[in-house]
């Protein structure tokens, strides 16, 4: 009888390709690719799947860490500005104090985890609601990148660094795009088999009884948004090799595609249900439907009509199945 209990507490390893209620997301996307293979003729070919994964990098990223943020119940506004300035230090670091590669991709990320820390401890310790307080991290963040080079772009990195985003290793897989799977992967472990990614749930579900649970709330939301802001980081890093340079005008408007491609793989907004298999179906669905628009010659103004359109049919959907399992 013990051995059957402890069998059944158990993670089973197939939980790890569930689809954790994103069943409907994942048909959407099927049906979105069956639709552009007919309607184009260059979507169903490998060179463009290629294009659609190496489009989706920075995006992808920033969906794990703001996905880690919904399911607790917060919001993160600040991602796409910490992406920019993660960014700046990078360059400023690495060309103009002409410090080791190594040393500005360390320095980018401690910027990124200080910045989340801040909004974190905003959250937690001052009561700011998330909202408020990642609004004010957006507006300060985008601020100290563009005080670090007077609102001037960064170029000259090593010529290595910008091939990382182009070779293409086995003939399909860049380095940036095989960090994205890893990022994936990790995440998917942590949420499935790690008792602090179970937490999040828990905590999402509710803050109380979580807390009464034995699991501190207050540390566990400041890691999130830590994580959340690190992330962020490490998708400038990569984005900066897709370029070759960096702005501080990078990342404007990241962060709501990084909310929608979270809601739209089926993650609540209201905290404790969802999961990273659903964002990365939700990136996908992003990514795919602007490749198809953009070989349809679709206007990028109407793109964004559609793609508003989209989350509010993914809301809207998640509102009905809430209300029918009352």
């Amino acid at each position: 009888m013990t051995t059957s209990t402890e069998s059944e507490a158990k993670p089973k390893y197939s939980d790890f390709f569930s689809l954790s209620g994103a069943t409907g997301p994942l048909i959407g996307l099927l049906v979105l690719c069956a639709f552009l293979s007919f309607a184009t003729d260059s979507f169903l070919s490998f060179r463009n799947f290629l294009n659609i994964a190496d489009q989706i990098t920075v995006l992808g990223i920033m969906a794990v860490g703001m996905t880690f943020v919904i399911l607790i119940g917060g919001i993160d506004l600040s991602v796409g500005s910490i992406l920019a300035l993660s960014m700046m230090v990078l360059g400023y670091l690495n060309v103009e104090a002409g410090l080791p590669m190594s040393v500005a991709i360390t320095g980018a990320l401690l910027s990124a985890a200080l910045a989340g820390a801040v909004s974190g401890l905003l959250i937690t310790e001052f009561k700011v609601p998330a909202f408020i307080a990642t609004l004010a991290m957006m507006s300060i963040a985008r601020g100290l990148a563009n005080m670090i080079t007077n609102g001037s772009q960064i170029i000259g990195f090593p010529t290595w660094f910008n091939l990382g985003a182009i070779i293409r290793h086995f003939g399909f897989l860049t380095v940036t795009v095989a960090v994205m799977l890893v990022v994936f992967a990790v995440a998917m472990l942590f949420l499935r088999f790690r008792e602090e990614g179970r937490s999040l749930y828990a905590i999402g579900g509710n803050p109380e009884v979580a807390r009464l649970a034995g699991i501190n709330v207050r540390l566990t939301t400041v890691m999130v948004y830590v994580v959340c802001a690190v992330l962020s980081g490490l998708a400038g890093i990569l984005l900066a090799a897709r370029l070759d340079s960096v702005q501080p005008s990078s990342g404007v408007a990241y962060e709501l595609d990084a909310i929608a491609a979270v809601v739209i793989g089926g993650t609540s907004l209201s905290g404790g249900t969802g999961g990273v298999v659903g964002t990365i179906i939700g990136v996908l669905i992003i990514g795919v439907l602007r490749n198809g628009l953009n070989l349809l010659s679709v206007s990028p103004f109407l793109q964004a009509v559609i793609i508003g359109l989209v989350i509010v049919l993914a809301v809207a959907a998640e509102t009905f199945k809430h209300r029918g399992s009352r």
